[in-house]
C-alpha cells in the first residue's frame, strides 16, 4: 500500500476554498475505502471503494465534497465556504476492502493506514 501523503493545506480566509489531495506513494488506493479526519481524529468525510457512496459529518455537509480518481490514484476533499472552526490538521486514512465491497466508515479505528496530515487554517 505504501505511505499516504496529503497535500493542499494552507491558510485561507473565511468563505474561501481549498482542495486537499491524498495519494499513496508506492501503492494503489483502488482496493481501499477512504476517509478524511481532522485533529483528534474527528470524522469529516468518507468515500467507498468505487467512489459512488459518500458520507459527511453534519458540520461540513453542503460545503465539503469527497471524491476519488482511480486513474490518478488520488482522493480529494474539496472544501468550500470554509469557516474558522474548520481549522485543523486534516488526515486521510485508508481501509483495505474486499473486491466489490462498497461500505464506508466513520470510525477511525477501522482504518488501516494514515497519512501525516496537512494543516488547514481559516482566518476570520
Amino acid at each position: 500500500q505504501g505511505q499516504l501523503v496529503e497535500t493542499g493545506g494552507g491558510l485561507v480566509q473565511a468563505g474561501g476554498s481549498l482542495r486537499l489531495s491524498c495519494t499513496a506513494s508506492g501503492g494503489s488506493l483502488s482496493n481501499y475505502a477512504m476517509g478524511w479526519f481532522r485533529q483528534e481524529r474527528e470524522f469529516v468525510a468518507a468515500v467507498s471503494q468505487n467512489g459512488i457512496y459518500t458520507d459527511y459529518v453534519d458540520s461540513v455537509k453542503g460545503r465539503f465534497i469527497v471524491s476519488r480518481d482511480v486513474a490518478k490514484n488520488m482522493v480529494y476533499l474539496q472544501m468550500n465556504n470554509l469557516k474558522p472552526e474548520d481549522t485543523a490538521v486534516y488526515y486521510c486514512a485508508a481501509k483495505i476492502m474486499p473486491t466489490y465491497a462498497n461500505s464506508y466508515y466513520r470510525d477511525q479505528w477501522r482504518y488501516d493506514y494514515w497519512g501525516q496530515g496537512t494543516q488547514v487554517t481559516v482566518s476570520s
